[in-house]
C-alpha cells in the first residue's frame, strides 16, 4: 500500500491557485485510481483506490500548507505505510510552469509543506513529484507568497493541466519501486508537449 498526498490549502479562496497544484494532481490520480468518495479523517480528506495494481490511499491535508505533516504522518501511521511508501505531489517555484520533476529524499527548498512533513516523519526519505509553477516574471507586483497564492490565468492553467495529464505514469513508476524511471518520465514533460 502507498499513500499519495496532494498538498494545498483548503477553502474556496485557494481553489485554482498555484499553491494548490498538488490538490489538482491528486484529483487526476483519484479519477485514474477509481477512488472511493473522499471522507474526512486525519485533519484531512482521504479516499482509497488502486493504481498499477497497488492499493493506494489518496490524501488531501486540510491543515493549511504549513501544517501538512499534522495530517500526513498520522494517516501514514494509521495505514502502516512507512515514509518510503509515501508520494507527495506539490507545487514548485524552481521548476518552470508546465514541467515536472520527481525524486526521493532531499531538502525542502523552503517549501513549508515539505518542511512540516519531514519534521513529523523525522526523515526526508519519501518520494516527491514537483509540479512546476515557475517564478514570478519581471512585471509581477507583489511577494513570492502573493504569487503562489494567486490563480493561474487561462494560458498558465492550460500548461498546468497538460503537465498534470502526465503525472500518473510518474507516480506509477514510484509504486513499482523505480525512482529512476519516475525521474526520467518527469523530466520528459515539457510545456505544451
Amino acid at each position: 500500500m502507498f499513500v499519495l498526498v496532494g498538498l494545498g490549502n483548503p477553502g474556496r479562496e485557494y481553489e485554482s491557485t498555484r499553491h494548490n497544484a498538488g490538490f489538482d494532481a491528486l484529483d487526476v490520480l483519484a479519477r485514474a485510481a477509481n477512488a472511493t468518495p473522499f471522507r474526512e479523517k486525519f485533519s484531512g480528506e482521504y479516499a482509497t483506490g488502486s493504481l498499477a495494481g497497488e492499493s493506494v490511499v489518496l490524501l488531501r491535508p486540510l491543515t493549511y500548507m504549513n501544517l501538512s505533516g499534522q495530517c500526513v504522518q498520522p494517516a501514514a501511521a494509521f495505514f502502516k505505510v512507512p515514509p518510503a511508501q509515501v508520494v507527495v505531489l506539490h507545487d514548485e517555484l524552481d521548476v518552470p510552469l508546465g514541467q515536472l520533476r520527481a525524486k526521493v529524499g532531499g531538502g525542502h527548498a523552503g517549501h513549508n509543506g515539505l518542511r512540516d512533513i519531514q519534521a513529523k516523519f523525522g526523515t526526508p526519505e519519501f518520494a516527491r513529484v514537483r509540479i512546476g509553477i515557475g517564478r514570478p516574471g519581471p512585471g509581477f507586483k507583489g511577494t513570492v507568497a502573493d504569487f503562489v497564492l494567486a490563480r493561474f490565468d487561462a494560458y498558465e492553467r492550460g500548461q498546468l493541466d497538460a503537465a498534470l495529464a502526465k503525472v500518473q505514469p510518474v507516480v506509477e513508476a514510484f509504486l513499482a519501486g523505480n525512482a529512476g524511471k519516475a525521474a526520467t518520465l518527469a523530466n520528459a514533460v515539457k510545456p505544451g508537449a
